[in-house]
């Protein structure tokens, strides 16, 4: 067992802070990269020692393996910490960080490979008993063969690119009429966007939810799962807002999904903190989509309900500790609520933004945080993912933490540029998520810019308070019930 005395944050922004100060908290030596338009940002100063790689561009300098590599050897590191997006899924650079005799913070180049395709991800998972979308497991090119999968699978059918993520390379394809036109569209950003334009075909599981399991994993073959996370509301097939528990599953279908995320972890041997991802339906029916094999960004909720700080326990899996509990140990305290604060346009179709922050107030308050790699008087980049902070509120229950994240969304003071927050308002005061009866096409469903700027009508006024009345009275005074039907917006009532 190797203790772990300097650590080196191959990334930024705010998860960058994040492993930083939990490092810290450690003991850690923590050593920081940095490109030249990130020299003000908070990861930059925090860290214990700070060098600047390259240009803004990523490609030259967060992505520039060599360079990193550099750096570890002249501040003699012991461990890499990659974070999310990135480096993080890239099994060369970790089968390069270990080549060099560094600790890779994280699973080995083979589990990183296995499932960073998701065909062999299929491949590989369907021998542990785990429920898969009806569909092909390998890649499939020619049109013949491909529609004659269809027909078999039945329409509406998904092609999706192997390699992919983000919705990129996904094509849903209603009926026969549309499908070489799909599949060529798919195959074809599926080589532009990840170089690989394999692709596969499976049934589209409509209106379904996006429920992931949290899993941890020691070097001595112990695997827990950590609960559920909900990300059904998304945008472009990217998340923004998570909450753990998921208050659609029991306690038998929670069990289930944990079991079955520990079967694919033990799969591909997985080691450190992963994140298994299902489509539940609206049968109850549950199905394999893929895994993370890196810290997620909405980690944060799983952390606010469990109680344990999953960069610590990373740390420690790296250095050769055996996990400190068993799933029995294990309890769900409370309800925690993630909103992924991007600097995109809640009106105009989430077009992201860039400019400098003149004002930039965040949220406190008791079970209240803020996961942050800006501040006031920085500049939001082009050259990066749009998301500037994660804020994060922990209620004893579901109502609660509704309630404060609508307050901590008040208490944001953000100017200089757009922000995804009035869409967030939107969303945890609309009676579909407050009732929990939504899936992964909120957006599509309910959502309209022009709902941000209309006033209800008396009537409007009236049918809100019933809704919020039923779901939320409870045979006692709640002012605080009050307080939100006062809130009622229109997009409460639209369908």
């Amino acid at each position: 067992m190797k203790k772990i005395k300097r650590l080196l944050v191959a990334n930024r922004g705010e998860i960058a802070v994040r492993i930083i100060r939990s490092a810290k908290e450690l003991g850690i030596h923590t050593v920081a990269v940095y490109s030249e338009a990130d020299q003000e940002a908070p990861h930059v100063s925090l860290a214990d020692d700070a060098v600047i790689i390259g240009p803004a561009a990523s490609s030259e300098s967060y992505l520039k393996i060599d360079k990193i590599i550099e750096v570890c050897h002249q501040f003699k590191i012991d461990a890499v910490h990659p974070g999310y997006g990135f480096l993080s899924e890239n099994a060369s650079f970790a089968q390069r960080i270990e080549k060099e005799g560094i600790i890779f913070i994280g699973p080995s180049a083979h589990a990183i490979e296995v499932m960073g395709s998701k065909l062999m991800a299929k491949q590989t998972v369907q021998k542990y008993d785990v429920p898969l979308v009806p569909g092909g497991d390998e890649a499939i090119t020619d049109i013949a063969a491909a529609e004659k999968m269809a027909e078999e699978v039945g329409y509406p059918i998904l092609i999706k690119a192997s390699a992919g993520g983000g919705g990129k390379g996904m094509r849903v394809v209603e009926n026969e009429e549309e499908f070489v036109s799909q599949m060529d569209r798919a195959v074809s950003e599926a080589q532009n966007s990840f170089g690989d334009g394999a692709v596969f075909i499976e049934k589209y599981i409509q209106s379904p939810r996006h429920i992931e399991i949290q899993i941890l994993a020691d070097t001595h073959g112990n695997v827990v799962h950590l609960f559920e996370r909900e990300c059904s509301i998304q945008r472009r097939h990217q998340k923004v807002i998570e909450e753990a528990p998921s208050c659609v599953l029991t306690e038998e279908l929670r069990n289930e999904m944990g079991e079955c995320a520990v079967r694919v972890a033990k799969s591909c041997d997985y080691v450190g903190a992963g994140t298994v991802e299902f489509i539940y339906d609206s049968s109850g029916a549950f199905y394999f989509l893929e895994m993370n094999t890196r810290l997620q960004v909405e980690h944060t909720v799983t952390e606010e309900i469990t109680g344990l700080d999953l960069v610590k326990e990373q740390i420690r899996i790296a250095e050769g500790e055996k996990l400190g509990y068993k799933q029995s140990d294990l309890k769900i305290n409370g309800h925690a609520i993630e909103v992924r604060v991007y600097a995109e346009d809640s009106y105009q179709n989430f077009l992201p933004d860039t400019g400098v922050l003149h004002r930039y107030i965040e949220p406190s308050g008791e079970g209240v945080r803020v996961d942050s790699g800006y501040k006031q008087g920085m500049k939001m980049e082009m050259h990066y993912d749009p998301m500037m902070s994660k804020l994060i509120v922990w209620g004893e229950n579901r109502k609660d933490a509704i309630q404060k994240m609508l307050q901590a969304l008040e208490d944001y003071k953000i100017s200089g540029l757009e922000t995804i927050l009035p869409f967030c308002k939107f969303v945890l005061q609309h009676d579909a998520f407050v009732s929990g009866d939504f899936g992964t096409h909120f957006v599509d469903k309910y959502y309209d810019p022009k709902y941000l700027e209309e006033e209800l009508t008396d009537n409007e006024q009236f049918v809100a308070a019933s809704v919020l009345a039923e779901l939320f009275f409870d045979n006692k005074k709640s002012e605080e019930t009050s307080s939100l039907i006062n809130q009622t917006t229109p997009w409460k009532l639209k369908r």
